[in-house]
């Protein structure tokens, strides 16, 4: 043994008068002691101090952690259990830990007073726990994104686990008109319940949230979800082609391994004539936030039915097709919501065909963020050129499909 650790060891032991654990004793030379543990390094010391005829009294007792170490095959049964009984499917995990605040300020003593740059109790801890729990279970240790965190206090002897969510990636068609989205507290009660909304808390009775996630959440077991849409249509405006993409995140899933393709037939069958999703697939929670940052770099394919109060001169409809960099003001209709400012937009592409002397329907490829009725309308002069300005007539857009959303 080096003289400068046998003295460290030496003081470290008259401090704590012999009463150290051997792990307490080893977690001190983990970065100058070679070996497989905190355990063995601390089995050496002891040894090495003994051989050399030191008088070194017998532990009765850890000054640093009072024998938690003695507790460890407990708690790892006691996490076994609570895994069992809460019926949690999993397949990584990670452990973190509570311990007595007393332990840590007197394992930190010890550690100033030798300027020592070595790892803590708790993550002494940790790593026996996961690694016990890993054998035992057949469960990978997961750091970055696990399934299951597990918290072992030891100061209250209980386990507490948080169960992280799924995300399954999909698209939706939205088959009729009058369904929102998402949920819409009542504008009267906020969401309590009240005579307004039949005490459902509601403005609406059905989402398009609510048509996909109820299943999914009976499938994982899970306590709720979040719908994470590509931006979304208004409510009388449906959702055609190949959909829209979404993420639906599960919260506390006690079961992961979905069938994705059972849980899309009972979604599609739960929701029949209403909503319809297509490819589901499981996928990282970063796609979450991807999904709502490119909603402004896509491009969209609406079908529009414009009512035009005068008839319009034929020679004045081919000059839609000259649309093409729209600034538009926040729209009256959502001002109360969103940012009064002026957005610019693209349209891409623009064809129509007449229905009748003042019914039109036109194609409209365009940049995602776009107001498709206020271009059409001119909202009070806020969109700029419209329809209703190249054609000389006030237009509205009666009907509205949203035909291809691309991402």
């Amino acid at each position: 043994m080096e003289l400068q650790i046998k003295d460290i060891t030496l003081e470290i032991m008259e401090l704590t008068n012999g009463n150290i654990c051997k792990r307490c004793l080893g977690r001190n030379f983990s970065k100058t002691i070679a070996g497989p543990g905190n355990l063995i390094r601390g089995e050496y010391l002891r040894k090495t101090l003994e051989d050399t005829d030191e008088n070194i009294p017998k532990s009765s007792g850890c000054y640093i952690c009072n024998d938690l170490f003695d507790d460890l095959d407990n708690m790892i049964k006691k996490v076994i259990e609570v895994i069992k009984t809460e019926d949690i499917h999993f397949s990584n995990f990670l452990i973190g830990c509570r311990v007595d605040p007393d332990i840590i300020e007197r394992e930190e003593y010890i550690h100033n007073k030798f300027d020592l740059d070595v790892e803590n109790i708790k993550k002494e801890l940790n790593r026996e726990i996961g690694k016990e729990l890993s054998v035992r279970l057949s469960k990978e240790v997961e750091f970055d994104n696990p399934n299951l965190v597990i918290m072992v206090d030891f100061k209250k002897g209980t386990i507490e686990t948080q169960i992280n969510p799924i995300f399954i990636e999909s698209r939706y068609r939205k088959l009729i008109r009058g369904i929102p989205q998402t949920k819409w507290p009542c504008s009267k009660c906020k969401g309590r319940g009240c005579e307004r909304c039949n005490y459902t808390g509601k403005m609406y009775p059905e989402t398009v949230e609510e048509l996909i996630s109820e299943d999914a959440i009976k499938a994982a077991n899970g306590t709720g979800a979040k719908f994470h849409g590509a931006g979304r249509e208004d409510i009388d405006v449906r959702m055609l082609g190949t959909g829209r993409t979404f993420v639906l995140e599960i919260k506390e899933p006690k079961i992961r391994d979905i069938d994705l393709k059972d849980l899309e037939e009972s979604v599609n069958k739960h929701a029949d004539g209403k909503v319809e999703i297509s490819e589901m697939k499981f996928v990282a929670k970063n796609r979450r936030a991807e999904i709502k940052e490119s909603s402004r770099d896509t491009y969209k394919v609406y079908k529009a039915t414009v009512e035009v109060e005068s008839e319009v001169d034929p020679s004045l409809l081919d000059s839609l097709k000259s649309m093409k960099i729209i600034n538009q003001r926040t729209p009256i209709r959502v001002s109360h919501r969103r940012a009064d400012k002026i957005r610019t937009r693209e349209v891409k592409k623009l064809e129509y065909k007449k229905l009748d002397s003042k019914m039109l329907e036109l194609l409209i490829e365009c940049e995602g963020g776009l107001y498709i009725k206020e271009l059409i309308s001119g909202d009070e002069n806020r969109s700029k050129p419209s329809v209703s300005e190249i054609l000389g007539t006030s237009a509205r857009c009666v009907q509205l499909d949203v035909m291809h959303v691309n991402i």
